[in-house]
C-alpha cells in the first residue's frame, strides 16, 4: 500500500504534464513585449528569410507572421530572394498552406519595416541591401559584429531559430493552429535532426511542446515527397564526382537549377561509412555555394567554412553545420571550375592537417565509367529533362 502510495505521489497528472513541457520563458516573455512594443508604430512588415529557405526559416517566419498578424494586425509579408527547390520544402509550403512570395531588390525596398529571420545582415546569404536597416532580427547563428536592430534576439545556443519563435508563441497566449505546430515541429526535426545535432534544452522543450499538437500524416507527406528526375541526376553526379581523403569527402555539382540541393548533397555524403567531414560545391547564378557537415559534436564547422572560403567571401555556421558563398561573377566557366577544385583542395588540406596525400575517388575508376552520363553538364540534364516533362 505504502509504495502503491508513492507511486501516485509522484505521477503528474495530464495538467500538470503538459505546463512542465510548455517552451515559454521569462526571457521570451519580455522579448515578445519588447517586440510588440518596437512594432507598434509599423503599418507593415515584411518578414525576410535568407534566400533558399529551408524548414527552420519557413516555419520561424510563419510564426512571426502569425503573432505579429493576431496580436497587433499589422500586414506582413513574408519573402525570400532566391529559390525554394527542394522537394520537402516545397510540399512544406503547399500542405500546410504557407504563404512565402520571392520578392525582388524594388520589393525590399518598398518597405519601411524589414524584419530577418534565420538570418542577419550583410551575411551574404539573404537579399537585403546594405544601406536598408532592418527594424527586426531574430536568429539562432553567432551575432556578427555588424547586426543591428531596433528589436535584436539572437541566440547561439539555440539548435533552431523556430525554437526560439516557438516559445514567443506560447507567451502570446493565442491559440495555436495545427499547421503552424506542424510546420515550427519540423523546423526544429529538420534542423536538428530530431534533437540529434546541435539541440539545446529550449529546443527539447519546444520540439516536445509541439509534438501532440503535430499533423503526423501531413508531416509524413512534407517528409516523403514525390522526387523529379532532376534531383536523382544531382545524385548521381554527387556520387560520380566524390573524392575521399581520411576521414573527409567533398564533391562538386557545377552548375545547379536551385541552392539547396548543395546542403542536401552535403547531408547524403556525411552517411558514408567511417566518414566524419562532407562538403560539397555549387555553381548557382554568380556564386560558388559551399555546405559544410560534420558528425563531429565540437567540430568548429563555421570555422572551417571561414577558412575554406577564404578572405573576402562570406560563411558561417555552427560546430557541425556550415555554409559559405564565393562570388564568382564575371569568371569563365573554367576559371569557375578552378575555383571549385581549389575549396576543396583547401577542404583536404584543413582535414589532413596541411599534409594532403592524393585524394581517392568515391567510385572505383571502372564502375566510375559506367557512370559517365553523370558528367554531362547538370545544365544539359536539367534541359533534356525539362523537354520529356513538356513533352508529357
Amino acid at each position: 500500500m505504502k509504495s502503491q502510495h508513492k507511486t501516485s505521489m509522484n505521477r503528474k497528472t495530464p495538467s500538470e504534464v503538459s505546463s512542465s513541457l510548455i517552451p515559454s520563458t521569462f526571457v521570451s516573455q519580455a522579448k515578445l513585449e519588447e517586440l510588440l512594443s518596437a512594432l507598434s508604430q509599423c503599418r507593415s512588415l515584411l518578414i525576410l528569410t535568407h534566400d533558399n529557405p529551408d524548414p527552420d526559416a519557413i516555419s520561424a517566419a510563419a510564426c512571426l507572421h502569425y503573432i505579429i498578424s493576431k496580436r497587433l494586425g499589422i500586414r506582413t509579408k513574408i519573402g525570400y530572394g532566391g529559390i525554394i527547390g527542394r522537394a520537402e520544402n516545397r510540399a512544406m509550403l503547399r500542405l500546410l498552406k504557407i504563404h512565402a512570395t520571392k520578392v525582388s531588390e524594388a520589393t525590399i525596398r518598398r518597405y519601411k519595416s524589414v524584419a530577418l529571420v534565420d538570418t542577419q545582415p550583410m551575411t551574404g546569404n539573404n537579399s537585403l541591401p546594405h544601406d536598408v536597416r532592418t527594424l527586426i532580427v531574430i536568429d539562432h547563428h553567432p551575432l556578427r559584429k555588424s547586426t543591428k536592430a531596433a528589436f535584436l534576439d539572437v541566440r547561439p545556443n539555440y539548435g533552431a531559430s523556430a525554437s526560439i519563435l516557438t516559445e514567443y508563441l506560447f507567451a502570446s497566449g493565442l491559440d495555436i493552429p495545427s499547421n503552424l505546430a506542424t510546420a515550427l515541429f519540423y523546423g526544429i526535426a529538420s534542423e536538428t535532426q530530431d534533437l540529434g545535432r546541435e539541440a539545446s534544452e529550449a529546443d527539447k522543450r519546444a520540439y516536445l511542446a509541439l509534438f501532440p499538437k503535430t499533423n503526423w500524416k501531413i508531416l509524413a507527406r512534407i517528409r516523403r515527397p514525390p522526387l523529379d528526375k532532376m534531383h536523382f541526376a544531382y545524385m548521381a553526379k554527387a556520387i560520380a564526382n566524390a573524392q575521399t581523403y581520411k576521414h573527409a569527402i567533398a564533391t562538386s555539382l557545377g552548375n545547379v537549377e536551385y541552392a539547396d540541393i548543395v546542403a542536401e548533397v552535403a547531408e547524403m555524403l556525411l552517411g558514408l561509412k567511417r566518414i566524419s567531414w562532407s562538403l560539397c560545391t555549387g555553381r548557382y547564378k554568380d556564386t560558388i555555394l559551399v555546405s559544410l557537415r560534420t558528425s563531429r559534436t565540437k567540430g568548429r564547422a563555421g570555422t572551417v567554412a571561414r577558412r575554406v572560403v577564404g578572405p573576402g567571401n562570406t560563411a558561417g555556421g555552427h560546430d557541425m553545420i556550415a555554409g559559405g558563398q564565393v562570388d564568382c561573377a564575371g569568371k569563365s566557366e573554367e576559371e569557375r571550375d578552378q575555383m571549385e577544385r581549389k575549396i576543396i583542395e583547401t577542404f583536404f588540406r584543413i582535414m589532413g592537417k596541411q599534409d594532403v596525400g592524393e585524394p581517392s575517388r568515391l567510385l572505383p575508376q571502372e564502375e566510375k565509367k559506367d557512370s559517365d552520363t553523370s558528367k554531362v553538364s547538370t545544365n544539359d540534364t536539367a534541359t533534356r529533362i525539362k523537354r520529356e516533362e513538356v513533352k508529357k
